[in-house]
């Protein structure tokens, strides 16, 4: 569809004037509403207050940097399911899985080309919108699971849980077909997109990330060395 039906609204935080003004005026172009921030404090409380569809943001910033942001919206429910695409410099492996362990669902390295962004906007605005489950039910419940996809939301032994909108993809998925097996390669195709940041790590991370979420349940999660991951058959 195009984005300029959706209206979607994007706060853009990014210190340097000229990649600020060059991400605002491409998105403008495609129709996207943007909240643009050059402080990264001031884009914490933009970012709180306009609950945007998406966050573009940048890791060195005045103020507080991104990585801060990050953890801090993640850990909030009213925001935390925020799809967060993280621009930077910094583009070492390491860098990177920080990010996504933080809770972002993609990174891009500078220097990049406005085409290679928006693609990687409107990938992140699929993940994160209405047409996130990938098939299966949208309800499952198992043992003190809730999982509820189509209203994005995780209840784990009665207590709500945040996930980004990454990890209840990949939950989902796992749980919707329990007992098979699934290699990085496809959980990257079929849960993360193609033109998300993929590292070899990247799957890892966000594995990690639900097990430390969904507590005394992480074994339904296993781990087939050489293989991959599959979600415990009932």
């Amino acid at each position: 569809m195009n984005a300029a039906k959706h209206a979607a609204t994007i706060a853009c935080i990014e210190d340097d004037p000229d990649i600020l003004e060059l991400i605002q005026y491409n998105l403008v172009r495609q129709g996207y509403r943007v909240v643009a921030c050059s402080d990264g404090i001031e884009g914490l409380l933009r970012a709180r207050s306009e609950e945007p569809d998406l966050i573009v943001l940048d890791l060195m910033l005045p103020g507080m940097s991104g990585n801060e942001i990050c953890r801090r919206l993640k850990a909030e429910p009213k925001t935390a399911s925020i799809p967060v695409i993280i621009v930077s410099a910094k583009g070492e492996e390491d860098d990177i899985v920080t990010g996504l362990d933080l809770g972002a669902e993609d990174y891009v390295t500078k220097p990049f080309g406005p085409r290679e962004l928006l693609a990687r906007v409107r990938t992140a605005l699929r993940r994160g919108g209405a047409e996130l489950a990938v098939g299966g039910p949208q309800r499952i419940v198992r043992d003190g699971l809730l999982i509820d996809a189509a209203a994005h939301r995780l209840v784990v032994d009665g207590k709500a849980v945040s996930l980004t909108a990454t990890e209840m993809r990949l939950l989902h998925f796992l749980a919707s077909n329990a007992g098979r097996v699934f290699t990085r390669d496809q959980l990257i195709t079929h849960v993360i997109g193609g033109d998300a940041a993929v590292i070899d790590r990247n799957i890892d991370v966000h594995i990690g990330a639900l097990r430390r979420k969904i507590g005394p349940y992480r074994h339904l999660i296993e781990t087939l060395r050489g293989l991959g991951y599959r979600f415990l058959e009932d």
